[in-house]
């Protein structure tokens, strides 16, 4: 196996492990919520004036199912819709105070797991830290550039 399949199996198999060991955890503490719901729960909890299109394209998703998932975050009282008064076209979302509570939920277990793991990070030197985030984002924008070769366009689907 070369460098560049050690460098995929590795990031896949640190990727693995870390959605099983915090799994449980998430599980537990956030019963009957599934993933993709709390994570877009995030996203709007983070992101002012959230929409259908800005979700789709940050989860790769198609505009039609983001509109699917804010639904079912809507009906759950986890989510409100609301227009701005010069713009009566779009539609953003924000947190409920039930979705203040899930949000709150998974930013603390993230802070716990973040703590977990601080042994590690503590050990990697800015010149490291800077060396791994140049490779990501050269990574992402080459997967970027992939997608775009595709034809696939988020936000028409």
């Amino acid at each position: 196996m070369n460098k560049e399949e050690q460098v995929i199996m590795g990031f896949r198999d640190l990727l693995n492990k870390l959605v099983w060991l915090n799994k449980y955890k998430m599980e537990k503490s956030l019963k009957g919520y599934k993933p993709t719901e709390v994570h877009c729960i995030e996203y709007i909890g983070n992101n002012v004036d959230a929409n259908v299109t800005k979700l789709a394209e940050s989860f790769y998703m198609t505009r039609s199912a983001m509109s699917k998932l804010t639904k079912k975050l809507m009906q759950k009282g986890l989510i409100e819709s609301y227009q701005k008064p010069d713009n009566k076209k779009e539609i953003y979302f924000r947190l409920t105070e039930q979705g203040k509570v899930i949000y709150k939920i998974h930013e603390e277990l993230h802070k716990e797991f973040r703590e977990r793991d601080k042994a590690v990070f503590e050990q990697v030197t800015e010149e490291q830290f800077d060396g791994m985030l140049s490779f990501v984002e050269k990574y992402s924008k080459h997967l970027d550039a992939e997608i775009k070769k595709l034809g696939i366009d988020m936000k028409s689907e």
